[in-house]
């Protein structure tokens, strides 16, 4: 895989790791202006987490995380690239990350004085990118339950 470790404008190198990532949250925050939601906030983080995506749409909040991953994309087959083979980029969101999304939407929601009488919603956007191709697929997911 190239490294896709970028220079901007005299900026200092990013990770080819954060820039997929940061590639992903652009594309997923233009894909949910799209369908009408409003972009609340992005990358609200605290010490014990951080939300991708804050976004609302007929009153309701939607906290979206982003899971990005580096693919080649063929017409109508996604074929993911290692280390990707096995799982789905959703699947990185296992329990002790949604506890951790969980306490970050409650620290979000008393800072922002979010009541509990507000509806809140957890949704899952993932994004197969092929960086050479310059095209990407989206997934999502919503409505994921916290327990």
């Amino acid at each position: 895989m190239e490294n896709l470790s970028v220079i901007m404008d005299g900026k200092p190198k990013e990770s080819a790791r954060s820039s997929i990532g940061k590639i992903g949250e652009d594309i997923a925050c233009d894909f949910l202006r799209s369908k009408g939601y409003t972009i609340i906030d992005r990358n609200y983080r605290r010490p014990w987490g951080e939300l991708d995506i804050v976004s609302k749409k007929h009153g309701k909040f939607h906290f979206v995380e982003v899971k990005t991953v580096s693919c080649e994309i063929n017409n109508d087959v996604t074929r993911e690239t290692p280390p990707c083979y096995g799982h789905r980029p959703e699947d990185n969101v296992h329990r002790l990350k949604l506890k951790r999304i969980s306490r970050v939407i409650q620290s979000y929601c008393a800072d922002k004085k979010i009541s509990d009488s507000e509806q809140i919603q957890l949704d899952i956007i993932s994004i197969f990118l092929d960086v050479s191709k310059k095209t990407a697929r989206i997934r999502r997911l919503k409505d994921i339950i916290i327990e």
